[in-house]
């Protein structure tokens, strides 16, 4: 459960991520000047404006006439029209700086980030006297805590200051040392060419957010003093820092606000954390974040790599050969969310929460169109369902904003989102209003997509109210979306056009273009939405009329083609693929993660789906590793998803040229696409947790799809859909034991080996057999039952 190192970081990549959903660290573990960034989750450039294009809805038809001629590449360039601006940047805050006064010349050098505890630590000798820092971000006192400790009485002395890139000034209030700034009022994407990609407002009168940092101290004997130099310790033993941050982004409104004094807020917190000890501190963060880690355990074999080896070069030497790599690796992206999405915070970007650019990758923004879904597909199969409550309340504010975007883009009902989302809530498609491409920059299924996370958590959780209260209203409007996008072609069935499959081109003859119609991604997701929304009105008992009109829509949806290669089209027609290799897979969403094709409801198409995937082949960038994961986990081929896993253990290293042609992760086990991309890590651990048990067929499957390098483990925790948590132990790659307990009473199907016997509380439990190898087994509310297999 650690990831360590025996020398401090050089690159960002190397450093040691630490946070509690709102604020994040990376910490370098340096010497003599030790670096912690920083980020705050509501820093982000600009503030809401009117990004939806009203010339969309003129420009909609003429698409649609170009699209059904077969004037592809002339809709291509008539989509520019309906495009509206870039989303804003999310931003670093800054970097917490120490100085240390001993030098740098050290031994005995570790650090190591214990993901059980959340805690970073850095430790060194000096002479005969042991260092050593302790770094965590309490979520129960909102603020980053670093202890600083010298082994012998007296000897600690060092300065401790906060800066940023951005414009900021630092100042003391009392014995605090603060810096206070504004945001820039935008940030153009990394991959615009603008003589002035980052714009400030003037400082009084700026509509930008407003950002706060206040850093107090405790120490052990010595002297403090503080100046706008910083805070600065001389002699002392131990001593530990107090760091808070705050923005005027008000969550209520979605907006800056002038009430909201980020300064007063810090204030607040760091008052009232200076009032504990610091071993309260500690015992209060380690009692919130390990019951959150020890909720799932899983071991698949014995380590091969040296306790004490470095993670790099684990990462080089072994692999996915060694198991607790492998667990190492799922643990971390269970630790990620924990750390990056609490109830009440944003929801995890495209780097989570950490961040060390102006101009981040891809504006390091919400990607809809499979990168902000993919962060949370562990949430409810890695038992942190409450984690996923970010994402709900980002969805309500996507839906509202939506709304206005689809009567005005489209003229249509419900509501709409697009490819990129940011702070704001932004819903128009972006592309700088016919700049950007339309493979990337229109793609009006994001908000579609999304939904399926609402319908998830129920699926799950089997909450009735939060289906109710929260996720039937939005799938609703977002369905009456669809109804209004779609038509009929000449045939009769309801299509989508302009259609695109995300970031990928199809090859007419001697052309390439990324719209046509009807693609099957897009048929997929509105297939599935429409079934979700039937379900739902059915256990709801309401809306008798409206589940009759998607009914009968769901009938007359372009049925899904095979094509000339034995594969899933990609699109309504048999077009060849722009990139075989492609790293979107688009047209295997409803293999995985949705459940609208199986080898049960549509063996054809699902056979041709795993077409689909043998010619994408084994490579790509590092999230699209993680989704060939889950996809091979549903096509129950574990070797093939065990091969991906070892595609994904590969060593990326910064500055250095790429000795292989795809994804990988960097030293510290984040994702590399390359660069940067937390969803990988996300993607990878609800892979793992799919080849073990799988759900979305109304029963539960026990080891679908274990790879034969797993000979003898367990998993303890996971969840399936309908409301059970299920531990699962094998030996030799047979399923031994399963424990079942369920938060309501059902009966519990079950396909796996046959079964032994079932028992709860010391008794025998009867269950049924069935003819094509399910077990049914009656489970009550809260009752712990043991399936033995014989």
């Amino acid at each position: 459960m650690n990831i360590q190192f025996h020398k401090p970081a050089i690159f960002w990549t190397e450093a040691l991520p630490v946070g509690n959903g709102n604020l994040g660290a990376m910490v370098f573990g340096g010497v003599e000047r030790e670096r912690i960034a920083l980020n705050e989750d509501t820093l982000w450039s600009g503030y809401p404006k009117d990004w939806n294009n009203s010339e969309a809805a003129s420009v909609l038809p003429q698409v649609r006439k170009l699209v059904s001629e077969g004037l592809y590449e002339e809709a291509d360039r008539l989509c520019k029209g309906m495009m509206g601006p870039y989303t804003q940047s999310y931003l670093p805050l800054g970097d917490l700086q120490l100085v240390m006064e001993h030098g740098d010349h050290y031994k005995q050098y570790d650090r190591k980030l214990d993901l059980r505890q959340g805690i970073a630590s850095v430790a060194y000798t000096i002479g005969d006297i042991r260092y050593t820092r302790e770094i965590f971000a309490s979520h129960p006192d909102r603020t980053l805590v670093v202890r600083l400790t010298a082994s012998k009485p007296g000897q600690l002395s060092f300065h401790a200051k906060a800066d940023s890139l951005l414009r900021y000034s630092a100042s003391t209030d009392g014995e605090h040392y603060v810096i206070a700034g504004t945001a820039p009022e935008h940030v153009a994407p990394n991959y615009q060419q603008q003589d002035h990609p980052i714009r400030y407002g003037d400082p009084d009168t700026s509509k930008a957010l407003r950002f706060h940092g206040r850093l107090a101290a405790v120490r052990e004997g010595g002297t403090m003093s503080v100046d706008r130099g910083g805070i600065h310790i001389a002699g002392a033993t131990s001593a530990v820092l107090y760091f808070s941050a705050a923005t005027s982004f008000d969550p209520q409104q979605g907006a800056p606000s002038a009430q909201r004094m980020p300064g007063q807020l810090t204030a607040g917190v760091v008052e009232a954390v200076l009032k504990k000890d610091y071993a309260a501190v500690l015992a209060d963060h380690l009692a919130d974040h390990i019951p959150w880690m020890e909720r799932v355990d899983l071991h698949l074999g014995d380590s091969l790599a040296p306790a004490d080896m470095p993670t790099d070069q684990r990462i080089a030497e072994f692999g996915s050969r060694d198991p607790g790599l492998v667990e190492l690796l799922f643990h971390y992206g269970r630790y990620l969310m924990i750390a990056s999405s609490r109830p009440g915070t944003q929801p995890a970007n495209l780097q989570g929460i950490w961040n060390e650019h102006t101009r981040a990758p891809w504006s390091s923004n919400y990607t809809l169109n499979i990168n902000t879904q993919m962060n949370y597909w562990p949430a409810e199969s890695c038992n942190l369902a409450e984690m996923h409550a970010p994402l709900f309340d980002f969805i309500d504010r996507l839906a509202a904003n939506g709304s206005k975007t689809a009567e005005i883009n489209y003229g249509a009902k419900g509501w709409v989102a697009h490819h990129n989302a940011d702070l704001w809530a932004q819903t128009a498609p972006v592309g700088a209003y016919g700049e950007g491409d339309a493979s990337w920059a229109f793609w009006p299924m994001g908000g579609v997509w999304l939904t399926q996370h609402l319908w998830e958590h129920y699926a799950f959780g089997r909450d009735e109210a939060f289906l109710r209260e929260r996720a039937y209203p939005v799938m609703k409007e977002a369905a009456l979306f669809c109804l209004s996008w779609l038509h009929e072609d000449e045939d009769g069935y309801l299509i989508t056009a302009p259609s695109t499959s995300p970031e990928h081109h199809f090859r007419y003859g001697d052309r390439h273009s990324a719209v046509s119609a009807a693609s099957t991604m897009d048929l997929t997701l509105i297939g599935e939405l429409f079934d979700n929304c039937i379900e739902a009105s059915e256990v709801l008992e309401l809306d008798e009329t409206f589940r009759a009109e998607l009914t009968a829509a769901l009938s007359k949806l372009h049925p899904l083609q095979i094509g000339s290669h034995g594969h899933l089209q990609e699109w309504d027609k048999d077009f060849e693929d722009g990139d075989v290799h492609h790293r979107h897979v688009s047209h295997l969403v409803g293999i995985y993660p949705g459940r609208k094709l199986t080898e049960e409801s549509a063996p054809a198409l699902f056979d041709a789906a795993r077409t689909s995937l043998e010619r994408r082949g084994d490579g790509g960038t590092g999230w699209s590793l993680g989704w060939k994961i889950g996809l091979w986990a549903r096509f129950k081929d574990g070797d093939r998803a065990e091969r991906l896993i070892s595609n994904l253990l590969n060593l990326i290293k910064e500055n250095e040229p790429l000795e292989y042609d795809g994804g990988g992760v960097y030293a510290n086990l984040f994702d590399a696409h390359p660069p940067f991309q937390i969803d990988g890590n996300f993607a990878a651990t609800a892979g793992i947790a799919e080849l073990l048990l799988q759900s979305h067929q109304d029963h539960l499957a026990l080891l679908p799809a274990l790879p034969s390098a797993w000979r003898t483990g367990y998993v303890k925790g996971l969840r399936g859909r309908g409301g059970c948590e299920v531990d699962l132990s094998w030996e030799n790659g047979v399923l031994v034991e399963a424990v079942i307990v369920s938060n309501n009473a059902q009966n519990c199907l079950l396909r796996s080996q046959p079964i032994r016997e079932v028992t709860s509380d010391g008794e025998t439990i009867a269950w049924t057999a069935t003819d094509d190898g399910f077990g049914s087994i009656p489970v009550e509310q809260g009752k712990r039952y043991v399936i033995s297999f014989r």
